[in-house]
């Protein structure tokens, strides 16, 4: 049930202040790769500013800062939302500027609209409105918006290293959910084979050794394995999976091809370790006489995303959902087949996390003219705003 102190924090969302934000932020471009975030992490601390939030930012790269808003509460475990600032590059196709953010009816059009600039500003709407009504939440609760979350996951690992100051009993994903509550979330690794064979004339090529040809006998090996791991399907997740996206090799079609790269995309269920994953690759590509005569295999992970798996009877995914049912809304309780930067929070700073924010993934995220609705922003910032308000207990933490 919601009280009278919630139905003025509620009232004070102000949707207008919510576009006016998600505006100033898309007009901000942060592509990556190709840009650094700077302009839109400077936007972000202004409108944190104005609302009152104690604002901090910690240097992660040239041109790029992780930014941290607080708004200061009780003694009890606080409450994380987490975002970022960067957006894929907009590429061609778009039917008027897509860092110009424009209305159709409902709609705010441009990129990062949806994945996730609509997600931070229905954040600073939601703390600015409780700093209004001048309600002190029982914890802190912080906003951190990391740069990089679309390529290599420098921010969330720089946050990860450096930890954060003060307890949190739960983390919120801000990513587009369409404001499902997703409670598990695979993850992702990117793994670099680069296989090195012999060189020789293509007139003899039993002379050489060739990389290419390895390189397909490897490739056989990852289509079992996608074949394997399918068999056994995630209620909520389904199951790890293999894309090969690019591959290079040989030095002219008349030499027998002594290298050959293939970059692969390795999707990963909670548990899995990439480094484990490309160590048994590697003793398959052995055990099948892919390697040694003159082949040979390296396989380098390059990018690690982990997963996570919330229980569904957390305090963290009560709350949610119990906040969600007062605004009318009974939620549905999914998992990600896509990763983001809440596999850190949850892995190294064993922090509970869920995953839900406004717009689309799948119809919105990383499209043309990609758009959101000011209407699921706003209902986005009154779930948070109820949230800040509704701090759940740590596990195993008494009432005070």
């Amino acid at each position: 049930m919601i009280t009278e102190c919630e139905r003025r924090v509620l009232a004070a969302i102000d949707a207008e202040q919510i576009a006016a934000v998600t505006a100033e932020l898309i007009a901000a471009p942060s592509e990556n790769p190709g840009q650094t975030e700077e302009r839109t992490v400077a936007v972000l601390e202004a409108a944190c500013r104005r609302a009152g939030l104690q604002v901090e930012r910690r240097p992660v790269a040239e041109g790029r800062e992780n930014l941290f808003a607080a708004l200061a509460g009780g003694d009890r475990p606080g409450l994380l939302f987490l975002g970022h600032s960067d957006v894929v590059p907009a590429g061609p196709g778009w039917s008027a500027d897509p860092f110009l953010a424009r209305r159709d009816g409902d709609r705010i059009i441009g990129r990062g609209a949806s994945d996730m600039k609509g997600g931070l500003a229905a954040i600073v709407a939601a703390m600015c409105a409780l700093r209004t009504v001048g309600v002190r939440p029982a914890g802190e609760i912080r906003l951190a918006c990391t740069v990089d979350e679309e390529d290599l996951g420098l921010g969330i690992r720089a946050l990860a290293a450096d930890g954060l100051a003060g307890e949190f009993a739960g983390c919120v994903v801000a990513e587009p959910t369409d404001l499902e509550l997703v409670i598990a979330c695979r993850g992702d690794s990117y793994l670099e084979l680069q296989l090195s064979g012999v060189p020789a004339h293509s007139g003899r090529p039993a002379d050489g050794r060739n990389a290419i040809d390895a390189a397909t006998r490897v490739l056989e090996l990852i289509r079992a394995d996608q074949a394997e791991l399918a068999r056994s399907q995630d209620r909520l997740l389904g199951s790890g999976t293999w894309s090969v996206g690019r591959i290079s090799g040989g030095r002219g079609t008349s030499i027998v091809a002594p290298d050959c790269t293939v970059w692969v995309d390795r999707r990963l269920m909670p548990d899995e370790r990439p480094q484990q994953i490309a160590e048994r690759l590697a003793a398959r590509a052995d055990r099948a006489g892919i390697t040694g005569d003159g082949i040979g295999l390296r396989i380098e992970v390059t990018m690690e995303m982990p997963g996570f798996r919330t229980p569904v009877d957390d305090p963290l995914v009560r709350t949610v959902r119990d906040a969600a049912r007062d605004l009318g809304v009974e939620p549905e309780v999914t998992g990600w087949t896509a990763a983001c930067d809440g596999g850190f929070v949850a892995r190294d700073l064993g922090i509970p996390t869920v995953v839900m924010g406004p717009g689309g993934l799948n119809d919105q995220a990383h499209q043309v003219d990609e758009s959101v609705s000011l209407d699921e922003l706003v209902r986005a910032a009154k779930r948070y705003a109820l949230l800040a308000m509704r701090v759940p207990e740590s596990p195993g933490r008494g009432a005070d």
